[in-house]
C-alpha cells in the first residue's frame, strides 16, 4: 500500500463497497466493520484489507469500542467514513473524541442533528429561504383526528434507529381519514409517536426527485455534483434510486448550496429535493450526512467523492470540481422491474426505457477488476429477504435517537418559524421547551 493512513468503513453495504473501491485502486488501505445485519456484499470485494465485527451496544459502547480498535490495531490518523444514519449519528455525537483518534468525514452533531432529525431539517429549509413539504407532529390519537388537512398524506419516521416494518418503509400513503388513523395505530406500535411524521404526498414521478451531493469545507462545496434521481425501487417510495443521471439544473445546485452554507457543513452530504409541479416549487425531503447508494457514479462524472474526502479529511488539499452531466447509475436487478411496471402504468414505453440507459453508465455492483460482490449479490438478496419473509428482524423500540431526543430538548429549534412545525409544542405545554 502507498499510503500508511488508511480508511475505516463503519458497514459492509451497497455504499460502503463503492468507498472500498475508491480508496483501494489508489491503494489506500480500507478495513471494514460490518455489522450482522449489513448486506455484507462488500466484505467479497477485494478492495477490503481487513473485516472486523463492529462494536455493539449503545452508541457510547460503540464510541469506545471504535477507539479500542484505534489503539489494538495502530489505525491512528485513519479515516473514519459511516454508511448508515446511526452510525453518522454515533460519530457526530463523539465527534471531539473520536476526532482525537480519527480523521472524520462528518460534521459534529451540532450541525449533523439537523440533517439526523426531520423536524430540524424543515426548519433549516426555512432559514436557506427553500421549500419544504407540509409537515405535522402530532403526538396523540386525538390530534391526528383532529388535524386539520388535505389528502393524500404520507407516515413516514422521524428517525430509523432501529429496522422495522416502518422504518425499513420509505413511507406508508394514507387517502383518507380513516386509513390516517388505521396508519397511526400501526406506525406508534412499532416506534414512539415522537418518530412519527405525517407530511403531504407531493404528485410527482422519479424524474421530478432530484440531489444536490457535495463534499464540503465550513459550508463551501469543494465537490459537487447534481443528479436526477429519475427511477426507483418500489416505485411509490423507493427503498433506494435505481437509475441516477448526472444533469445541469441551477436551481437545484443553488438550493443545495444555500442549505449547506446555512448549516455550515463539513463533510460528505447529499441533500434530496422534489420539484412540486404545482406550484412550480424546489422542496427540501432530506439531508443525507454521510453517503448515499449511488454516490459510486461520482468517477466516472469527474468527482470521486470517497477519495476526495479520504484527502480533505487528511489535511491534502482539494482542487474545486463539479460533475459532468448526461452520466448515469443503474441497478439492473431494480431498475427492470421498476421500468417494467412504469410500463405497465402507460407511464414509459420500452423505447423510452431503452433510451434512459444509454451513454456512460457506471453499474451499481460489477467491475472488472473487482467481480465477486457482483456475482454473489443475488444470493445474498435472495438470503435476506427469505430473512424478511420469516419475520427477521423483530426488534424496534425507544432509543437515544427516538422520542428521548424529544425529552431532552434536541428537537426544539432555534426560533419558531410561522407555528406550523411547532404544532407539537403548542399542543402540548405540559413540556418545558424552553423557547425564545
Amino acid at each position: 500500500m502507498t499510503n500508511s493512513r488508511g480508511a475505516l468503513i463503519l458497514g459492509a453495504n451497497y455504499r460502503a463497497l463503492g468507498i472500498a473501491r475508491s480508496l483501494g485502486r489508489r491503494g489506500i488501505e480500507t478495513w471494514l466493520l460490518h455489522d450482522p445485519g449489513d448486506d455484507q456484499v462488500t466484505r467479497a470485494s477485494r478492495y477490503v484489507g481487513r473485516t472486523l465485527r463492529a462494536p455493539q451496544g449503545n452508541p457510547e459502547q460503540r464510541r469506545h469500542g471504535l477507539l479500542a480498535i484505534a489503539s489494538r490495531h495502530g489505525l491512528a490518523g485513519w479515516t473514519l467514513f459511516p454508511t448508515g444514519d446511526e452510525s453518522a449519528a454515533m460519530i457526530a455525537r463523539g465527534h471531539a473524541a473520536l476526532g482525537e483518534h480519527f480523521a472524520l468525514t462528518s460534521p459534529s452533531w451540532d450541525v449533523f442533528r439537523y440533517a439526523h432529525h426531520k423536524r430540524l431539517t424543515h426548519l433549516v429549509a426555512q432559514r436557506a429561504g427553500t421549500e419544504h413539504p407540509w409537515t405535522r407532529h402530532p403526538l396523540t390519537r386525538t390530534d391526528v383526528a383532529a388535524l386539520a388537512c388535505e389528502f393524500p398524506l404520507i407516515l413516514k419516521p422521524e428517525v430509523k434507529p432501529e429496522e422495522n416494518e416502518f422504518t425499513r418503509a420509505k413511507a406508508w400513503r394514507v387517502d383518507d381519514r380513516a386509513s390516517l388513523l388505521g396508519a397511526w395505530d400501526a406506525a406508534t406500535e412499532l416506534v414512539a409517536p415522537e418518530a412519527v411524521m405525517i407530511q403531504e404526498l407531493i404528485p410527482a414521478s422519479g424524474a421530478a426527485q432530484y440531489s444536490f451531493a457535495a463534499l464540503c469545507r465550513d459550508g463551501v462545496p469543494l465537490a459537487s455534483l447534481v443528479a436526477r434521481r429519475t427511477r426507483q425501487y418500489p416505485r411509490d417510495f423507493g427503498h433506494s434510486s435505481s437509475l441516477v443521471e448526472t444533469v445541469h439544473a441551477p436551481r437545484v445546485e443553488a438550493s443545495g448550496r444555500a442549505i449547506l452554507r446555512s448549516l455550515g457543513w463539513n463533510g460528505l452530504v447529499e441533500i434530496e429535493l422534489m420539484h412540486d409541479v404545482r406550484d412550480d416549487s424546489l422542496k427540501l425531503l432530506d439531508i443525507n450526512g454521510r453517503v448515499w447508494t449511488w454516490h459510486s457514479l461520482g468517477p466516472r462524472a469527474g468527482v470521486d467523492f470517497p477519495y476526495l474526502a479520504w484527502r480533505l479529511s487528511q489535511g491534502l488539499p482539494v482542487e474545486p470540481v463539479r460533475a459532468q452531466p448526461g452520466v448515469r447509475w443503474m441497478r439492473a436487478a431494480t431498475d427492470v422491474p421498476s421500468a417494467l411496471g412504469a410500463v405497465r402504468a402507460g407511464e414509459l414505453t420500452l423505447g423510452g426505457w431503452l433510451r434512459s440507459v444509454r451513454g456512460p453508465r457506471e453499474p451499481a455492483l460489477f467491475a472488472a477488476d473487482d467481480p465477486l460482490p457482483a456475482l454473489l449479490d443475488p444470493f445474498i438478496l435472495a438470503w435476506r429477504l427469505m430473512l424478511r419473509r420469516t419475520g427477521w428482524p423483530q426488534s424496534l423500540g425507544t432509543t437515544e435517537d427516538g422520542c428521548e431526543a424529544v425529552a431532552r430538548g434536541e428537537l426544539v429549534p432555534e426560533s419558531p418559524p410561522d407555528g406550523s412545525m411547532l404544532q407539537y409544542v403548542a399542543i402540548h405545554p405540559r413540556k418545558d421547551w424552553n423557547l425564545p
